[in-house]
């Protein structure tokens, strides 16, 4: 292989000036060309002896595509200058080749992308679709080929099965192929067409980087095509794309949708995508075994079957509920007649037997929404105490009230109800049934007559208890199903599968809560149209994200209660509609997190959940200190608000209880409280009693601080006032270099940092003085959060506190985002420096979030302070603020909670110094306790902006919410409630591995 004799060759006959670089290919020649413009080009030059009739079919695809579809993102064939699609051209040894040229399409292959989003996969079947649909009239007669790949020959297997040596697999092959061989008269009767082949992984091109969208720009390669049904097409390429893949099912059904988008599909042909596709891997796997037997020295062979040996042995799907899934994401009926069976019931609705013994018609619905209701507590676990209280707020001397068909509720908290192995893993919430809660006892009428198809007592916890499950077949011969649970389990010794039920007849009573799994007294009622793949477990409740299918095996039964289906129907708050309202009524520079928002309604400890009910593990929010919805917090408020809630201008113990509390975690020279609302208006104080102890204005502070949003908060804020639109930097104000001895000025060889970086204060001092400006302090974050989760080396802050007070200032802590125990070994940052501040500065995790700000300082700054106007805020120190700041100060002792963030930051730290191990885009890992930064680097060294955006909204896709910080946006800020435990800490570790993992395929 020559590459400069080819690209001669592509010179004289193409008139294209290229370097050229060999590409893989089984038995040709591929040279990816690229010319001086940076154009790129296939150049093809097949194996001596092909027959010229398979390129020419190829070329006249290609042309045919171009022609139908010229859209479509597959390549042009570039003719040479003499016209001619293709050329027979000498190799260097001198052999004839068929050469011919392709434009290169952008972007590399599907393999090689991540993530592989269903968005993405949803486009792959797309554009296959839309190949399909453009090859539908090409005609060719190289078409009907007789080789190994044709799926419809796929038999072939059968005679290769002992081939492999395991028993077990070959048990699994022979099932394949035996299930495949009950198919092929179906096959034989479809339509056949030219199609691809050979849609797999390596054939399809997309674009897209980091955190631009991920597109198709390429289906690649027709040297397999062939006549055959267009579904083995799409067969071949599901094979590929649910390999490895974390949810292949999802990710098979955005496929067969995008192609049904494109080129609609018939139900028969849905149906025979899961069949097809595992026929396509069996006959992957055994001729790989084959070719492992002809080559026992090429280990890849053997590589190349572990996807689909994993996907076979290890992926359980039925295949029926599978069908009904295809079905439904293809807005089919999910199965034979179910389209009927909604005719008729839609037809009968009024003429059915009321389910409870009357006209529900003005029966009042109850929401227990995730947005409308706050059972349970705690969205993790329901005691069965909670939940034989479940609704009690709608009870009404024991009249029937209803509960909503599509509601996501939290009351489903048991692990059984989450589909993966961590608390914020996705989980099913969504109602698939309409309740009707009654005292026990209540007997039920049938709807309609039926034949009892399951009943039976299920007493595990929080199960249906009691349950029947009725038949029914519509007059043209269709079936469908209703489901009755949490019934009185006396009906299991009085009814038996096959009893008939007589529409109107008296069948079950609802059981009480020692009797229907725990909960308070109800029916489920659910309509179900099919039970393929659910007779076992049939759920009453669904994943959000996969609402698709269960809407479609299982309708709204309002029809069947005689109801219109809106009253039974909850519909969540849309998120688009806030959003919008948000955009049309609030100001354009308020922020939102994630290229796709979310919005949260309801929280518990360390986790939040959206109004689908999908839980989110919550590492970025440092208000709720405690932990969202602390109970005790809830309590505190709830007394307080039914007795009174004054101001300091009132005697009540309870701000002196709250002043001794904090006063008790801090050194003795700080004796002074001043309580406000909010971090902003303490940093706004301390200002004013800086002045007023020192008679000057001139403040020092670190670049790319944050303060507040008060007029003197952001005066001392670079982080605001040298941003886009900012005032810039007030002539009172000095900037020092951040203390950063990972990308500063000094770096962490130097044993002299700390008081290096400190003598950066003493032109800033000399400057304010030159100005006239004198020295009234030094205020900083202890440790800068919105710098970079920063922690200056020990011995800075002591160092620049010499210099200030040597000048006359005094010097400010702010320790919003690092006190009251986040770090772990201390309990305020400035005791990790041994620094002693004159004022400390807290915020809003002193009251989890409840509006308060408190400022403790020296009793002579005070008096200094004094001597002014009076100070007064209306609600600062309010009787409910010093209660609630009190209790959460509280909890952290009474919780071990500070403990609980040395332990928690430190598990933390090892796992992501093992990442910074493994992953070069790493490069600093930094911080104590719970207030966490994450560095990321280009493979220059210099700051990842794009590719820490990209990571924290790929943490947001994986349910993890992290914030970025820094002056080039480059550092992952973790900093969770301090109830964070080690399953968190490992679904985080877990996470950032898997998406920096995708960075490195980047």
């Amino acid at each position: 292989m020559n590459l400069q004799h080819w690209a001669d060759a592509l010179n004289s006959h193409w008139g294209i000036t290229a370097d050229l670089r060999r590409l893989d290919g089984e038995y040709d020649l591929n040279f990816m060309a690229t010319d001086t413009e940076g154009t790129g080009y296939i150049l093809k030059a097949m194996r001596p002896g092909c027959e010229a009739s398979l390129v020419e079919m190829q070329v006249q695809a290609f042309q045919h595509i171009a022609t139908r579809s010229p859209d479509l993102p597959c390549p042009r064939v570039i003719p040479a200058a003499d016209g001619a699609a293709m050329l027979s051209l000498p190799d260097a040894e001198g052999a004839a080749r068929l050469c011919w040229v392709l434009e290169c399409l952008p972007g590399k292959c599907y393999a090689n992308t991540a993530p592989k989003t269903l968005s993405l996969i949803h486009e792959v079947g797309a554009v296959l679709g839309g190949a399909g649909k453009a090859l539908a009239d090409f005609q060719h007669p190289g078409l009907q080929r007789d080789f190994k790949w044709d799926l419809m020959r796929a038999g072939w297997v059968g005679s290769e099965i002992d081939s492999i040596a395991e028993p077990a697999r070959q048990s699994l092959i022979r099932e394949i192929d035996t299930e495949f061989a009950k198919l092929e008269p179906v096959l034989a009767t479809l339509p056949k067409q030219a199609i691809h082949n050979d849609a797999n992984d390596y054939n399809i091109m997309v674009t897209g980087e980091l955190t631009e969208p991920r597109q198709v720009s390429g289906l690649i390669d027709l040297g397999d095509i062939c006549a055959a049904p267009r579904v083995c097409d799409l067969a071949i390429a599901a094979a590929y794309i649910v390999l490895d893949h974390a949810d292949p099912e999802a990710a098979l059904a955005a496929l067969v949708a995008g192609y049904h988008s494109a080129y609609p599909l018939t139900p028969q042909e849905v149906d025979l995508v899961y069949p097809l596709l595992r026929m396509r891997l069996a006959v992957s796997v055994v001729n790989s075994t084959l070719m492992a037997a002809e080559n026992p020295d090429d280990p890849y062979v053997t590589i190349s079957q572990a996807p689909a040996w994993r996907f076979l042995e290890g992926v359980g799907i039925h295949p029926g509920l599978l069908s009904a899934r295809l079905r439904a994401a293809c807005d089919m009926p999910v199965v034979d007649g179910a389209d009927r069976v909604m005719q008729w019931i839609e037809s009968e609705r009024g003429n059915f037997a009321n389910l409870m013994g009357e006209d529900l018609s003005d029966a009042p619905m109850g929401s227990l929404s995730v947005e409308n209701s706050t059972w349970p507590q705690n969205p993790f676990h329901m005691p069965l105490a909670e939940a034989a209280r479940v609704g009690e707020e709608f009870e009404d001397g024991g009249k029937i009230w209803l509960g909503y068909y599509h509601e996501p509720r939290l009351i489903y908290a048991e692990p059984a109800f989450r589909k993966g192995p961590y608390k914020a893993s996705n989980r099913r919430t969504v109602h698939l049934a309409v309740d009707a809660f009654a005292p026990a006892g209540t007997p039920m009428f049938a709807p309609l007559a039926g034949e009892v198809f399951v009943v039976e007592n299920r007493t595990g916890h929080l199960d249906y208890g009691g349950v029947i499950i009725l038949r029914h077949v519509t007059p043209a011969g269709d079936p469908f199903y209703t489901l009755y649970g949490h019934l009185n389990p006396e009906c299991c010794s009085r009814l038996k599968v096959g009893d008939q039920i007589e529409q109107g007849a008296a069948f079950c009573r609802l059981g009480d809560a020692s009797m229907n799994g725990g909960w308070a007294p109800h029916v489920h009622f659910q309509l179900a149209l099919t039970t393929q793949g659910i007779e076992a477990d049939w759920p009453g409740v669904g994943d959000p994200d996969e609402m698709y299918l269960w809407r479609a095996v299982c309708p709204n039964p309002g029809a069947l209660l005689n109801l219109p289906d809106d009253k039974c129907r909850y519909e969540p708050t849309s998120k688009e509609a806030i959003q919008q309202g948000r955009k049309d009524h609030f100001g354009g520079n308020l922020s939102l997190t994630y290229a796709d928002p979310v919005m949260l309604v309801r929280g518990w400890k360390h986790h939040l959940f959206d109004e689908w009910g999908r839980p989110y593990l919550d590492a970025y929010n440092n208000v709720p200190h405690v932990g969202h919805a602390h109970p005790r917090i809830q309590a505190i408020a709830a007394d307080q608000l039914k007795r009174m809630n004054s101001n300091t201008r009132y005697l009540h113990p309870a701000q002196t209880a709250f002043a001794d509390k904090i006063l008790s975690k801090l050194p003795d020279h700080l004796e002074v409280c001043f309580f406000v609302n909010s971090g902003s208006e303490a940093n706004e104080l301390a200002l004013r009693l800086a002045r007023a102890h020192t008679g000057a204005k001139g403040m020092v502070t670190p670049d790319h601080g944050y303060h507040g949003n008060t007029t003197g908060a952001v005066d001392v804020s670079a982080y605001k006032f040298n941003s886009k639109g900012g005032i810039g930097k007030s002539d009172w104000v000095e900037l020092v270099e951040v203390a950063d001895d990972y990308r500063g000025s000094y770096r962490r060889d130097d044993p002299n940092r700390a008081q290096k970086f400190a003598d950066l204060v003493d032109p800033a001092i000399a400057a304010l003085q030159q100005r006239g400006q004198g020295i009234a302090g030094f205020i900083a974050e202890t440790f800068p959060s919105v710098g970079g989760q920063i922690i200056p080396p020990k011995g800075y802050l002591p160092a620049v506190y010499d210099k200030i007070r040597a000048a006359g200032g005094i010097c400010i802590a702010d320790e919003v985002q690092t006190g009251l125990g986040r770090l772990g070994e201390y309990y305020f940052g400035f005791e990790h420096q041994g620094a002693s501040p004159d004022i400390v500065v807290m915020g809003k995790p002193i009251g989890n979030g409840h509006p308060i700000g408190v400022l403790v300082t020296t009793r002579a700054i005070a008096d200094s302070f004094a001597k002014g106007p009076e100070f007064f805020s209306t609600f600062g120190g309010s009787t409910l603020s010093c209660r609630m700041g009190k209790e959460v100060l509280d909890i952290v002792d009474d919780e071990a909670l500070q403990q609980n963030a040395r332990m928690m930051g430190a598990e933390l730290i090892t796992g992501l110094t093992a990442l910074q191990d493994k992953h070069a885009s790493i490069g600093d890992v930094r911080g104590m306790g719970l207030f966490l930064g994450v560095e990321l680097i280009t493979e220059d060294g210099s700051e990842a902006t794009q590719i820490c955006s990209y990571v924290k909204n790929r943490m947001r896709d994986h349910r993890i919410l992290i914030g970025s910080e820094g002056p080039k946006d480059n550092i992952l800020k973790i900093r969770p409630p301090l109830t964070i435990d080690s399953e968190g800490v490992e679904m985080i570790l877990a996470a950032l591995d898997s998406i920096l993992s995708e960075v490195a395929q980047s």
